[in-house]
């Protein structure tokens, strides 16, 4: 009866550690492809300041061409 146990509970703690090990390699390399993309992110972000700044530029660009048409009508 403990001959046949053995070989079982053997089989079955090796089938748990590959499964462990596989399991940890998936999350490692779906932690890795996280870090990737936070990084993108982090690098084309732009502040809400800075957008601000911008679109005011525009506007003032806008108004100027605006200006320009209604002397020439």
């Amino acid at each position: 009866m403990v001959e046949s146990v053995i070989p079982v509970a053997l089989a079955a703690a090796t089938g748990f550690s590959v499964l462990i090990s596989r399991l940890h390699s998936r999350v490692s390399e779906l932690d890795h492809r996280v870090d990737k993309f936070e990084l993108r992110v982090a690098e084309s972000y732009v502040s809400k300041e800075s957008f601000q700044s911008a679109l005011e530029r525009v506007e003032a660009h806008m108004v100027r061409i605006e200006n320009k048409i209604d002397k020439l009508s």
